[in-house]
């Protein structure tokens, strides 16, 4: 799905107004196999809004027109780690020595992959209105039509790098389907020229084939699992 609106945001985000504009810079919602069994018996994606050279995003939000749902299909469900939080900002790679698993915790995020703001040197991510609690710590999905994550249009972190902006890293034990996730939202940020673009858009997750199970072993990745405790 990859729809275009004018409607405005029906939730207060505390003077950050979701507007509509005749111009959408964002294509795509993609994502990235980046382990299989960093956490034991489950794999780890990277999922990105695929954007227009010059554009940034600046937040992912539900409302009437575009709800953010997340659903986890035919017995699929996150892994959570009991230090990881909902979003980048509970994600503190200090503890990665003592705590491996939290850096393949289940989480949303708008460009930074952990609290400190890594690659950009600061996370300014806030969110407002979501109901986390039912996917973490879960066991659920997500709904929401008046709520947020987002930055401001000054964050570098919102910024396209090589055309895509990091928005979850979901890690999932699979379930007995083709797909183990459903996931949708409504996004806005701005196009090159600073003016406000809106759309909605959805993915669907797949079970890695074995194929790509066998390329990430030979890349290396497969080197570098890790176990509960």
């Amino acid at each position: 799905m990859n729809m275009k609106r004018t409607s405005i945001f029906a939730g207060a985000i505390g003077g950050f107004a979701v507007v509509g504009s005749a111009v959408a810079g964002m294509n795509e919602i993609t994502y990235d196999i980046h382990g299989i069994d960093l956490i034991a018996g489950a794999y780890t994606v990277r999922v990105y809004a695929e954007l227009d050279s010059g554009n940034r995003l600046d937040a992912v939000y539900g409302n009437e027109e575009f709800n953010m749902t997340l659903d986890y299909l035919d017995g699929a469900s996150a892994y959570q780690d009991a230090l990881g939080g909902a979003t980048s900002q509970a994600i503190n790679q200090a503890f990665f020595p003592l705590a491996p698993e939290l850096e393949w915790d289940s989480y949303f995020t708008i460009g930074a992959l952990y609290s400190d703001g890594t690659p950009f040197g600061n996370n300014a991510l806030q969110d407002i209105g979501i109901t986390w609690s039912t996917w973490d710590p879960g066991p659920g999905g997500l709904f929401a039509n008046n709520g947020t994550f987002f930055v401001t249009p000054v964050d570098p972190q919102g910024e396209e790098q090589g055309g895509r902006v990091l928005i979850a890293q979901f890690t999932t034990f699979a379930g007995s389907g083709a797909y183990d996730i459903a996931f949708s939202a409504g996004f806005q940020g701005k196009d090159d020229t600073g003016t406000t673009w809106q759309s909605g858009h959805s993915v669907m997750i797949a079970v890695p084939a074995p194929g790509a199970v066998a390329l990430l072993g030979l890349a290396g990745l497969a080197g570098r699992r890790r176990r509960r405790a």
